[in-house]
């Protein structure tokens, strides 16, 4: 597969966002969906990541079922989508976007507060 733009990439994770059922991105609220090529050596280091392990998608914030009442003025939660993990574990262009569309969704689930756990038995479901 040829390499992808940064706005082919974009494109793509904004297809998947259109695309995403309305019950997800409808009550997305304060959250900012980003990309990039890699993951930081810092957030590598919170996620306690092996150098052998990669990361497709990470969000970070406050998930729905943590926030109080007090949750007011803060900066926007964000879910960020790795280009180059994903581009390299894909094998054509269908692969890609259903790697992209995949992150998505299950960092838009860690949004509304569900855990690995929750989103592994969820997707099960669906096989």
């Amino acid at each position: 597969m040829h390499t992808i733009s940064d706005e082919e990439f974009s494109k793509l994770i904004s297809r998947a966002i259109d695309e995403m059922p309305e019950r997800y991105i409808k009550h997305l609220d304060n959250v900012a969906i980003t990309y990039e090529d890699e993951p930081t050596p810092e957030q590598r280091v919170k996620l306690k990541l092996r150098g052998d392990q990669t990361l497709f998608g990470l969000y970070e914030g406050i998930p729905l079922t943590k926030r109080g009442a007090g949750y007011n003025l803060v900066l926007p939660d964000k879910i960020t989508i790795f280009k180059n993990p994903i581009f390299y574990a894909s094998h054509d262009q269908n692969s890609l976007y259903r790697h992209i569309k995949h992150t998505l969704w299950h960092e838009i689930a860690h949004y509304y507060g569900l855990d690995h756990g929750e989103i592994h038995a969820i997707e099960a479901r669906w096989q």
